[in-house]
């Protein structure tokens, strides 16, 4: 059984705090994953109010690079730096390779991992895969996901800079998990740039299992265009999925739409999901 607590995200259930950004607890067999560390230290503190001994973490995966998902990164390693000799082991960080190369946003400013690749090689196991990666048993991060669906095309506006040069940032980065259930897969998504339904469509291969019991994180509706808000819809309609998490950067008029073809539940700071 696999146990997901949200430590961040724009809502909060409780009388923790919460702040635009995401970040998970995962517990699953013996092993524990901090997916997404968010914007602050808010994550450590949140957790901490939980009961949720975060420096007793196996892996940190990155779901991308951007400032809202990775910069409370730097509050963790300070946290360890503190603790280093009680510490015996690092953990494993897992993202995909361009998580790390400099991004630049629409309006000029620099908005990607506030640690550059080789700090966090300094405080890490770094492990940088385009390819899956199995976690454990029945847990996988995606690695780069396929794009398959046209009205899921990433625009975005944004800059990178690769090797010296001031590229288009198609977000390739961006990733997800995966966790296979009795009853199907629970796809956990961070902002979903690369395509809510591209995510879920690469899960089901990687996993081998059509079948969706719940999709948590970011879907990346943010007032979207009429063709990307109805491709999800027609999507979500044949998928059928038992529920979905819709959360971060979804917006609400989303949620109501996805609400017509799926069962979509809260999502906030203190929720706690149980999958077997």
């Amino acid at each position: 059984m696999v146990r997901l607590t949200v430590l961040v995200d724009n809502n909060t259930l409780c009388t923790l705090k919460g702040e635009w950004g995401l970040s998970y607890f995962i517990e699953d067999e013996d092993k524990k994953i901090l997916f997404d560390t968010g914007y602050s230290d808010l994550f450590i503190k949140n957790a901490e109010k939980l009961d949720i001994n975060i420096e007793d973490t196996d892996y940190i995966v990155f779901s991308h690079g951007h400032y809202d998902h990775t910069w409370g990164i730097q509050y963790l390693i300070r946290l360890y730096r503190e603790n280093w000799s009680v510490k015996e082991k690092r953990p494993e960080l897992l993202a995909h390779p361009y998580a790390f190369i400099p991004k630049i946003n629409s309006k000029g400013r620099r908005n990607g991992t506030i640690i550059s690749k080789d700090e966090a090689s300094r405080n890490f196991k770094l492990n940088l895969s385009k390819e899956p990666v199995w976690i454990t048993d029945r847990l996988v991060f995606l690695g780069e996901i396929e794009r398959v669906n046209k009205f899921q095309e990433v625009k975005t506006g944004r800059k990178i800079i690769k090797d010296g040069k001031i590229e288009e940032d198609y977000l390739i980065d961006d990733t997800a998990l995966a966790y296979k259930t009795e009853e199907g897969i629970v796809v956990i998504t961070g902002c979903s740039h690369s395509g809510i339904c591209n995510i879920v469509e690469y899960a089901k291969k990687v996993c081998k299992d059509d079948r969706i019991v719940d999709i948590i994180g970011g879907f990346h509706l943010l007032n979207p265009p009429k063709e990307k808000i109805e491709g999800t819809l027609k999507y979500m309609r044949v998928l059928k999925p038992r529920t979905i998490h819709p959360c971060h950067c979804t917006d609400l008029k989303s949620k109501i739409v996805l609400s017509q073809v799926a069962n979509v539940e809260e999502v906030g700071v203190g929720l706690t999901l149980e999958y077997k």
